[in-house]
């Protein structure tokens, strides 16, 4: 259920916002046009609204300036209390992607940098399983890598090693990174119509609406 990457967090928490700011150079293009991209998910999102993996709260803090009723999922500890501390009256759920309670029943499911944790059979799991919550026209919007096809992943794996990005290459190799294709035909065959939007090297908008 992606809980296996978890404790990666207790760590990440204390540079994450740093991280996703481009300080990390060999993480900026993963993250280029950050801002962009949580703006994205939250104006295409329908309240009320979960969001899963709330991380800081930086898509928790774009949900509520929209002016949505937001639910927080988050199974890490520490960061749940990071965003917990930003927003201390959402109160953040333990919970992940598969596994989680609802206060309320949500009209859309949202989630930034962070569906990856799941393989491609938890994905399938979990999109299912919200095609059973969402009323038609509920929405999944998630921002996440993904990539074209599997040669392009393998494409970028090669250049990133040729840039010596260690550390981002074996993310991608440890991750449960997908393809279009794979995501196309797992919300379609779920009863979503869904469009994808590149917003940069690594990340598309998937904008899924439930017919």
């Amino acid at each position: 259920m992606g809980r296996e990457f978890v404790e990666i967090f207790d760590e990440w928490v204390h540079t994450y916002d740093a991280s996703v700011g481009g300080e990390d150079p060999e993480y900026a293009s993963v993250f280029e046009n950050y801002e962009e991209i949580l703006g994205a998910v939250a104006k295409k999102a329908v309240s009320p609204v979960v969001e899963f993996g709330t991380g800081t709260g930086n898509l928790t803090a774009e949900l509520l300036e929209q002016g949505y009723k937001v639910v927080g999922i988050e199974p890490n500890a520490a960061m749940r209390k990071a965003s917990g501390e930003k927003f201390p009256e959402l109160g953040i759920l333990d919970g992940d992607f598969l596994d989680f309670e609802l206060p309320q029943h949500p009209k859309s499911f949202t989630s930034s940098y962070a569906f990856h944790h799941l393989t491609d059979q938890e994905k399938e799991r979990a999109i299912k399983l919200y095609a059973s919550i969402l009323p038609s026209g509920g929405k999944i919007v998630f921002a996440d890598t993904v990539f074209e096809s599997e040669e392009a992943k393998l494409g970028r794996i090669v250049y990133e090693e040729g840039e010596g990005h260690a550390n981002l290459v074996e993310d991608l190799k440890r991750e449960h990174y997908t393809t279009v294709p794979v995501m196309e035909a797992i919300f379609r065959e779920n009863g979503f119509d869904v469009e994808f939007t590149r917003m940069n090297d690594y990340v598309f908008l998937m904008d899924a609406t439930k017919r």
